[in-house]
């Protein structure tokens, strides 16, 4: 049996750190796994990460060494290979990012025929046949070829511009001058094309998709600095920064006030809400102003566990019209069930447009809540999901929510405490009217979790 060590593997794949833990030799055996268990045509694609290109090839001769063939589209986004994907005629796809982890980890995404990543039986399967090294390989002559597909990105954009809520011409006629940070990551292939057809006038930082990132990839304020200095330098109508993998979007006004991540979703939200009224789905750590929205529009709101396939299985199964995580992951059913920057950028410059009003006039005009998110750091061996159990455990006479870690609701605010899915930490998220309180709740909990590592 194969011991994988040092090692996240989740309901989104497996990731850890090249050369200790991730190494071509797992990436190899996962995609054995993962053709064996999907056999056909799959996908790859990746982020701008320099490990890319050698998982990349690990991939594909696992891919291939079980008789798959590839559909090879580079350097693309992740929401770009999920659409590829989708196609009746691949068998699923594969996306090599570590999305906003730093620059020394990266990760194979394993994404189902439908598009969406793997169920958790679909997952398991594919660990299972790691650890026992089961995997149908073929002869030499039945292995699988390499197709390479140049025009991924153009198909994305042109699903974004048919869509019913948007309308290109409006958008042309603002020439709205953005200031966009791809954060060297793979924003560079598809977000100039997008600015393109919508005639926007955009300036780009850290655009070269080289993989060495200039900042914390974590587009959250904090790491937005360069960003909201260059929105005032060039007099800009909007901020955008985005993930290395470009599922995630932030925002930053005119004003060079980065908003949050948190407020992406509940803009959108919004803005598709006023036009297309229906239910909603985000995850337990989603900000509460989501749900103040969608009552003032008689929208019922979903919660899920965190994860985007967690909110997507329940998009899909209750026919949300829009959907996502606060984490700057907006999920547009009508494009496809999936996070997908470029598709919130799109419907954002639509907002903007239609409405006549400034994103500093937007913002002001949604439901505020201060929200603090925290991490409390630990080694791959500890159980944080055991230490987040105990904790439940001292607080069941309570309010909780235990379907994803815990999470503690009261009057006008909550604590959700939980094992992060891609990194061997525990995160911990409050949300209150203030600040103060917000992080004072931060503190109390993060020296509770820590009592019991």
């Amino acid at each position: 049996m194969k011991e994988l060590k040092n090692l996240m593997i989740s309901v989104s794949g497996v990731r850890g750190i090249i050369g200790d833990g991730l190494t071509p030799e797992i990436a190899m055996q996962f995609a054995q796994a993962y053709g064996s268990e999907f056999p056909g045509r799959v996908v790859v694609g990746r982020d701008s990460r320099v490990s890319g290109e050698m998982l990349k090839y690990a991939v594909w001769s696992g891919l291939m060494a079980v008789g798959c063939d590839v559909l090879d589209i580079d350097l693309a986004s992740t929401p770009t290979t999920a659409l590829v994907t989708e196609r009746p005629d691949h068998a699923g796809g594969i996306i090599l990012t570590a999305s906003h982890n730093p620059k020394q980890w990266n990760a194979l995404k394993l994404l189902a025929p439908d598009g969406l990543f793997l169920r958790q039986k679909q997952g398991e399967k594919i660990v299972n046949r790691v650890e026992n090294a089961d995997y149908n390989l073929v002869a030499w002559d039945k292995i699988g070829r390499v197709h390479v597909f140049q025009h991924a990105a153009e198909q994305h954009i042109d699903a974004i511009l048919n869509l019913s809520l948007i309308d290109v011409d409006l958008i042309r006629s603002k020439k709205f001058k953005i200031v966009i940070d791809c954060c060297n990551g793979a924003g560079a292939a598809i977000l100039p094309q997008l600015f393109a057809a919508l005639g926007c006038v955009p300036i780009f930082l850290n655009q070269e998709p080289n993989g060495l990132f200039p900042r914390n990839p974590e587009p959250v304020p904090e790491n937005l600095g360069d960003l909201s200095r260059a929105v005032l330098e060039h007099n800009a109508d909007l901020g955008l920064a985005v993930d290395p993998d470009v599922d995630r979007l932030a925002l930053v006004s005119e004003e060079g006030n980065p908003l949050g991540e948190e407020y992406t979703l509940v803009l959108v939200t919004k803005f598709v809400l006023s036009k297309t009224p229906g239910d909603v789905v985000v995850n337990l750590s989603t900000t509460r102003a989501i749900d103040d929205i969608a009552k003032q529009v008689g929208g019922r709101v979903f919660r899920t566990k965190v994860g985007e396939i967690n909110v997507a299985v329940k998009a899909k199964q209750i026919g949300a019209v829009i959907a996502g995580e606060g984490n700057g992951g907006v999920i547009y059913p009508e494009l496809h069930i999936g996070r997908d920057a470029p598709v919130g950028i799109a419907l954002m410059l639509q907002y903007m447009a239609e409405s006549g009003k400034n994103m500093s006039a937007l913002h002001a005009s949604v439901p505020h809540y201060s929200m603090i998110k925290d991490k409390i750091e630990l080694g791959f061996a500890a159980d944080a999901r055991a230490i987040v159990n105990k904790l439940a455990e001292q607080h069941a006479d309570e309010n909780i929510n235990t379907l994803d870690g815990l999470k503690l609701l009261y009057e006008n605010s909550w604590i959700h405490i939980r094992a992060s899915n891609t990194e061997p930490i525990i995160r911990v998220i409050a949300e209150a009217p203030t600040t103060e309180q917000a992080s004072a709740m931060v503190e109390v909990f993060k020296k509770k979790v820590k009592d019991f590592s």
